[in-house]
């Protein structure tokens, strides 16, 4: 960037960032560039069957319930309760799914489609990342 120098104090804190150009006796660095062959596909090599695209269209067709933010995933209000629903269940839009903890604050998670639970991504008791799949609805 074009910044010379930069100082910025807030309270206690202060930052100062300088650029220094042209510093003398600089070693300078070159770069190599390596180009690398681009494969040609092998001919011979067996296409994907027909079964797996189909298979791999059809999950994406599914509407994705994702997690709205980092924490443990539980299928059920309780250890020994029901899980609030299980793959084949029909669900309607605001049906609470799971929970996810976070910070010692139970989260429900509700569906915002109606549909069919086709396949739950996650394990009971298990951490999730923000934006990871849970659960695969069929609408």
């Amino acid at each position: 960037s074009d910044i010379d120098e930069l100082e910025v104090g807030r309270w206690w804190k202060k930052i100062r960032i300088k650029k220094i150009r042209n510093l003398p006796n600089s070693q300078s660095t070159h770069t190599k560039i390596i180009t690398i062959p681009e494969e040609k596909p092998d001919e011979n090599k067996t296409k994907p069957s027909i079964s797996v695209e189909q298979k791999n269209e059809k999950e994406n067709s599914y509407y994705e319930i994702k997690s709205p933010m980092v924490g443990t995933f539980y299928r059920a209000p309780s250890p020994d309760s029901e899980p609030y629903v299980k793959e084949g269940d029909r669900v309607r839009v605001g049906q609470v799914l799971c929970i996810i903890e976070a910070m010692k604050l139970m989260n429900e998670i509700e569906s915002d489609v109606n549909g069919t639970i086709v396949k739950i991504l996650t394990e009971n008791a298990q951490p999730v990342e923000y934006n990871q799949s849970l659960f695969l609805i069929e609408r």
